[in-house]
């Protein structure tokens, strides 16, 4: 029981803002069809998607004559 209710998982999306800062989209996926008949058999329910939120950018912001330095993604 413990195995399938492992394939439940937690990840966050980056997502990186023209401005410098990024977008955090924290996300549960989604059961497969047997672990989602386990979690209904037990009277259970996943919790609703957590909100976005926004993370400053660990870069200072340039002067505003100057270009913004985009995030590097890699």
């Amino acid at each position: 029981m413990l195995e399938k209710l492992a394939t439940i998982q937690m990840v966050e999306v980056w997502i990186p803002m023209v401005d410098g800062r990024w977008l955090v989209l924290p996300r549960h996926t989604q059961p497969e069809k047997d672990v989602r008949a386990m979690l209904d058999h037990l009277h259970l329910a996943l919790p609703s998607q957590p909100p976005p939120r926004v993370k400053a950018s660990q870069v200072p912001l340039p002067p505003e004559n100057k270009p913004a330095i985009q995030p590097s993604l890699w």
